[in-house]
């Protein structure tokens, strides 16, 4: 149907016998669905939005609806109108061929005639790799199957020595129309696909797709950084589009497989270092090798607790794309001992008999609450 002619009761979702209070609550509810405020950059619902206001501003009046009724919308054209718009200069309906082109496309449009090129469809290849790979980065090649443009035809799909000619159906138009009661029906040639060409001999080897399946090698850098549900677009690497048309683009996804010592968030790398009662009371210096292949110093406080986080800066992952890195964080689990010799229990012993409770400070606390808390 050309723009021009698309059913104004159609466009509000109304039946013809409609009364003014019905048409408006359509209108006032698509008109605040396709609104451009709730849609931002959304050239298509703008586009609606302006044609059912068209539409609504010449139902919602008895007389342009009466007119419209009759003589459908040549009731507004400048041979019944005078030219000035709808009766009595209401809405300007000339610029519905734009309105419903963009809603509808070129076959519905009142102009462009032949469908456009149809560009290649994109693809997605998921990648797995370890946590070194996305500390370091790394060059890696991948095996993609994808349709490619046809070398025997260069992607036209014409046959060697033929060419394209324009369709005798729609006389190169791209579209063809036919009469259903008092509307013209326009849709896109059944024989050309709207493209107003056809060709004189396919190619036989894409069949006149002008596209081949094949498979493709690429090779694929990912850089130092990267992180689960990582995209990478690889421009013009995807599907070709046929006959010639475009192709899309490739979309890399990186899978971080789990590290046996290091849990990421970020750029932080965490890990949980178990330590043993004596460096705990005592203090000490624990060293852990990092991603980097560096070897980290790690100071342990005396009187450190389980649970406590040191943290190392700029030990963690890289920042992707940019300069820096994260923070190592070690969770400290202070380890009693399971096994001992016999000195070492004489020795705890010992150490048990010149206690005074000072030592842990939390215990005591703990004991004292207890205390106060039955005894009163």
């Amino acid at each position: 149907m050309s723009a021009t002619e698309v059913d104004f009761y159609s466009l509000l979702e109304v039946s013809r016998d409609a009364d003014g209070d019905t048409i408006k609550r359509a209108y006032r509810k698509l008109a605040m669905k396709y609104h451009p405020d709730r849609n931002p950059g959304d050239d298509e619902c703008e586009a609606r939005f302006k044609a059912i206001s068209v539409a609504y501003d010449c139902l919602k009046d008895p007389q342009k609806r009466a007119a419209y009724d009759r003589y459908g919308h040549e009731a507004f054209t400048s041979g019944m109108a005078g030219g000035g718009g709808g009766p009595g200069g209401g809405a300007d309906f000339g610029d519905l061929g734009d309105i419903f082109e963009t809603i509808f496309g070129s076959a519905f449009g009142g102009g462009g005639g032949r469908a456009r090129p149809r560009r290649g469809a994109d693809l997605r290849y998921d990648m797995e790799i370890g946590l070194e790979e996305a500390f370091h980065g790394k060059n890696a090649e991948i095996e993609v199957e994808v349709a490619t443009a046809c070398d025997t035809c260069s992607g036209s799909g014409a046959a060697p020595g033929t060419s394209k000619r324009g369709c005798n159906t729609c006389n190169g138009h791209g579209k063809v129309r036919a009469q259903q009661g008092l509307f013209v029906i326009e849709r896109p040639c059944p024989v050309c696909h709207g493209h107003g060409e056809v060709l004189e001999q396919p190619c036989s080897d894409c069949r006149g797709e002008g596209r081949v399946d094949q498979l493709q090698r690429l090779d694929i850098e990912i850089p130092p950084g990267v992180d689960n549900g990582t995209r990478i677009r690889l421009g013009g690497k995807g599907e070709a589009g046929p006959m010639g048309a475009p192709p899309g683009d490739l979309y890399i996804f990186i899978h971080v497989r789990p590290h046996t010592v290091f849990e990421r968030e970020g750029t932080a790398l965490f890990t949980r270092m178990p330590i043993s009662f004596t460096t705990a009371a005592l203090g000490g210096c624990v060293e852990i090798p990092g991603l980097d292949g560096e070897t980290h110093s790690i100071d342990i406080p005396a009187g450190i607790q389980s649970g406590r986080q040191l943290r190392k800066r700029g030990a963690g992952m890289p920042v992707l794309q940019g300069r820096g890195r994260g923070d190592l964080v070690v969770e400290v689990a202070v380890e009693t001992p399971t096994k001992l010799s016999a000195r070492q229990k004489e020795i705890l012993r010992e150490f048990k008999e010149t206690e005074t409770g000072d030592e842990c400070p939390e215990s005591r606390g703990f004991f004292d609450r207890l205390k106060d808390a039955f005894s009163g």
